[in-house]
């Protein structure tokens, strides 16, 4: 390859990082915006951003909304979502789980995963109760708030944790600093338990069950999650749980994970 071939193919590569980049700010932000406010906001040449902004539109990856030349994500990603979920049996039988969940419980059921350096619920199912718990599908969230954050880390080491979390995201909701030492011994409770519980650090008034998604070499891949009003959950606990396992312990075999252990609830 020419020197010349191999700079075009370095700035294609540099280009498609930062089309990447723009797509994903636009997710996370969660607002229509105009490119020079995503320039500035993410870093990038204004010239760069307005040529990538166009021809993401070009491409139907972006779309105007809100005047003023303000951009959002484009209708097309959505059916490129659709293809992803129809294929990926993960999202698919995680979907279905949540259905089942949501109408045994009552109680609204989550899919959550990890997401760079931050916790995401990945899919929702609300529960078919007057009391409804409102959570932002996509939204990131520190690790340390959540209960599936314990689990979802498991499989990595204590350095590795914290190398992973920022060390901000150990102050909690309430203003009060996590000890991440605490945090790892929750950690490898819960990687012995086959679950994690705790009264919520997000929302008042509820109690947070998370149960482990295992892949083949047993890695947590994600979790199945209840929400609940904090007495209703922990009335129900063992029979929350119970639930939640065996619909963990499903899609986990479905994935090639053998799992051995057994849990006594309570």
């Amino acid at each position: 390859m020419t020197e010349a071939a191999a700079d075009m193919v370095s700035r294609r590569t540099r280009g498609l990082d930062r089309a990447f980049e723009i797509l994903e700010f636009l997710r996370v932000k969660r607002q229509p915006m105009r490119p020079n406010e995503i320039a500035s906001e993410i870093g990038a040449p204004r010239s760069t951003v307005y040529e990538l902004v166009n021809l993401l539109l070009r491409h139907g990856m972006l779309d105007y909304q809100g005047g003023d030349g303000r951009v959002y994500l484009g209708r097309r990603l959505y059916f490129l979502g659709t293809a992803y979920a129809e294929q990926f049996d993960l999202m698919r039988e995680c979907d279905r789980m949540l259905v089942r969940l949501a109408e045994e419980t009552r109680e609204t059921a989550q899919m959550c995963l990890l997401e760079g350096r931050k916790y995401t619920v990945a899919m929702m199912r609300e529960g078919i109760r007057p009391f409804r718990i409102s959570s932002n599908v996509g939204e990131l969230v520190s690790i340390v708030w959540t209960a599936s954050g314990r689990l979802l880390v498991s499989h990595l080491s204590d350095q590795q944790i914290l190398d992973l979390i920022p060390p901000e995201d150990f102050v909690l909701p309430s203003g009060r600093r996590m000890d991440p030492q605490d945090f790892i011994a929750q950690v490898r409770q819960a990687s012995r338990d086959g679950f994690f519980t705790f009264n919520s650090e997000v929302e008042n008034f509820t109690h947070c069950f998370a149960v482990p998604i295992f892949q083949a070499d047993g890695a947590c891949i994600a979790t199945l999650c209840l929400v609940t009003p904090r007495e209703d959950g922990l009335r129900n606990r063992d029979t929350y749980l119970d639930n939640l396992l065996k619909a963990a312990n499903e899609i986990s075999e479905k994935l090639g994970f053998n799992n051995t252990r057994t849990r006594i609830a309570g």
